[in-house]
């Protein structure tokens, strides 16, 4: 489930995020503290989260420590759909 949830972030941030389609985007790269999406494209990728993986995301999860990487942010979505 991991693998098909990073891919799942990946493909929406290059899609619709950066309007790169092609680009693959690593799961350890640096979304934010490597400037690949500000913090206007956050709530985008929050919402996303939220609607497809069926998760509460709180507005002050909304940074680095959280969001930094597709990885982080899969393993914040696993831990929540444990709960």
């Amino acid at each position: 489930m991991s693998e098909e949830m990073q891919k799942q972030l990946s493909d929406f941030i290059a899609a619709k995020i950066l309007k790169q389609p092609k680009r693959v985007i690593q799961p350890a790269e640096a979304l934010i503290s490597g400037g690949v999406i500000d913090s206007f494209s956050l709530v985008d990728l929050a919402l996303f989260v939220e609607d497809t993986f069926g998760v509460r995301i709180a507005d002050s999860e909304l940074n680095a420590n959280t969001f930094d990487s597709i990885e982080q942010l899969s393993n914040l979505i696993i831990a929540r759909q444990k709960k």
